[in-house]
């Protein structure tokens, strides 16, 4: 029994510390010497791009925790005309970066752009630009990012109000409580784990979003980094910068989790698990809640969707040349090969931390998810960094042949980074499925005679299948939209829907990005549309 135990604890420990390496190579690098670049930044724009940073990261929280847990309420808690439609069409939104959607809503919002064409087709010649919106800026960035990211935290809440118990609905209603009052006292803590995961998962995103970034002009540690690197060539300054990014994301674990103490979010009721009752609307209410869902459903998806599908269409002349198939093609290989790799060794770290209940291993694993903080570029070169001086130090030291080919340029160097980088999506996702697990479940199956390696796979695995569903969807669709480490790392002439677009809109041609823009979102939503009837079964269905 102590030599399985080992086994778990041991293959946990691996898997953390391999995850770990780029997080320590940035805290190392905080401390080499830099350019004079580092000098010039810290005395101009450094306070501007943490404070810029910092009320990025307040409003997309902010505006992803409103959108994401009220419309998992609705559509959990209650039946109105389109529900069933809206539980899993709100999803749709994880088919669209941020970039793209900053494209699509820069363009049609300025001067003599889609929406000036549309009043123009109305109304005929007329001044509409000075009463057309602008949305550029710090506004124009956090509602580009907010509605592509905020379905993190819906479908993860909505994951957790579907296993709450009618039990704790009673409750509130035998409490006197108004249905308000319920909601923030009753089944908002219950989803709390929930909730802060989808968070965690959103704030790490915009950290280290430089697309959408970028494309409007703010400046936030990600543009120091990628600026440090790419114009001054400063990669110890870059993770120097890296670290603060690293910083804010320790600072929001940590206060989560102090927060929450011991608290426990499991049912434990005598009466079990009771099927919940959803409760019909009619009337303004009904309709409200239709708004509000449709509203949501046609910013995040249908208008980013029109805007490409419209750009399209305009300018066929972009569809010559391109090879449509042998992108689909790879990009697919690279989805299928990552996906495999993250959902067996993140479940293998989540079930060894989960048996073995150690302080060292949980912080261990606590300091691995935050690799996710790390801009795609920065772990691309610490990647390179470490397989040259490891190549140089050990291999040709012990006279074996250069592993650089293997690595860097290759699939397999491409897949391991994309294991480094979405290993926090995958623990994550895993973790919050275990967070509703009771012990006692482990516990009961030793009992039976069950082996540790027995209840992993014939108890947990079964259990999780949700979870594990829900993390192929996060991976997958991370993968497709995945930009700087595809583009550093991958193999001679190999292409993406991600890279082409990027490449087409690097050159000022905006226009001709939006047909792999579009079979990009095309294909993401297909696939969530294929398994979300898996991950967004109701419970009492």
């Amino acid at each position: 029994m102590l030599k399985r135990f080992n086994i778990w604890y041991f293959s946990s420990f691996a898997i953390s510390i391999i995850v770990i390496i780029p997080i320590i190579t940035v805290f190392s690098s905080f401390f080499e010497d830099t350019s004079q670049y580092y000098e010039l930044l810290k005395n101009t724009f450094f306070i501007e791009y943490i404070v810029n940073s910092v009320i990025l990261l307040i409003g997309v929280l902010f505006l992803t925790f409103i959108l994401g847990v009220g419309s998992a309420y609705i559509v959990s808690f209650y039946q109105f005309p389109g529900a069933n439609f809206f539980k899993w069409a709100l999803i749709l939104s994880f088919a669209v970066p941020p970039y793209i959607y900053a494209y699509s809503l820069f363009a049609f919002f300025e001067n003599y752009g889609t929406a000036f064409t549309i009043l123009k087709y109305l109304f005929g010649d007329g001044e509409y630009n000075k009463h057309i919106p602008k949305f550029s800026g710090m506004f124009g960035l956090i509602l580009s990012i907010s509605f592509s990211l905020f379905a993190y935290v819906y479908i993860l809440t909505r994951s957790s109000f579907l296993y709450q118990s009618q039990n704790l609905i009673e409750l509130g209603k035998n409490l006197g409580f108004s249905k308000f009052k319920s909601f923030y006292s009753i089944i908002l803590p219950a989803a709390r784990p929930a909730i802060v995961a989808g968070l965690s998962l959103v704030a790490m995103e915009t950290l280290a979003e430089f697309g959408a970034v970028d494309f409007f002009s703010v400046n936030t540690l990600t543009t120091g980094i990628y600026n440090a690197w790419i114009t001054f060539d400063d990669l110890a300054f870059a993770n120097r910068i890296s670290f603060f990014l690293l910083l804010f994301i320790f600072i929001l674990f940590l206060t989560e989790n102090f927060s929450r103490k011991k608290a426990k979010f499991h049912a434990e009721t005598k009466g079990g698990f009771k099927k919940k009752e959803k409760i019909k609307l009619t009337g303004s209410k009904s309709f409200l809640a239709f708004i509000f869902c449709f509203t949501l459903f046609f910013f995040s998806f249908l208008f980013p969707l029109s805007q490409m599908l419209y750009w399209t269409i305009k300018f066929p002349e972009n569809l010559n040349g391109l090879q449509i198939i042998d992108l689909l093609l790879n990009t697919l290989y690279l989805v299928s090969l990552s996906s495999l790799v993250l959902l067996i060794f993140s479940l293998i770290s989540n079930y060894g931390n989960r048996i073995s209940n150690k302080k060292f291993l949980n912080i261990l694993s606590f300091l691995s998810i935050s690799g996710y903080a790390i801009p795609g570029v920065i772990l691309a070169i610490a990647f390179i960094t470490f397989v040259s001086w490891f190549d140089e130090s050990v291999i040709k030291a012990l006279g074996f042949l250069s592993i650089k080919k293997i690595f860097i340029g290759s699939v397999l160097g491409l897949v391991l980074v994309y294991f480094i980088r979405f290993y926090s999506l995958a623990f994550n996702g895993i973790k919050s499925g275990y967070e509703k697990m009771n012990i006692a479940v482990d516990e009961s199956a030793y009992l039976l005679g069950y082996s540790k390696s027995k209840t992993f796979l014939n108890i947990h695995i079964p259990y999780l299948r949700n979870s594990l569903l829900f993390v192929i969807i996060l991976i997958s669709l991370e993968i497709i939209r995945e930009l700087p480490i595809t583009l550093i790392l991958r193999p001679f002439n190999f292409e993406t829907f991600a890279t082409t677009a990027y490449i087409s809109a690097s050159e000022d041609l905006l226009e001709a990005a939006a047909v792999p823009s579009l079979c990009l979102i095309i294909i993401a939503s297909f696939f969530i549309l294929f398994t979300s009837k898996y991950i967004l079964k109701d419970t009492n269905e």
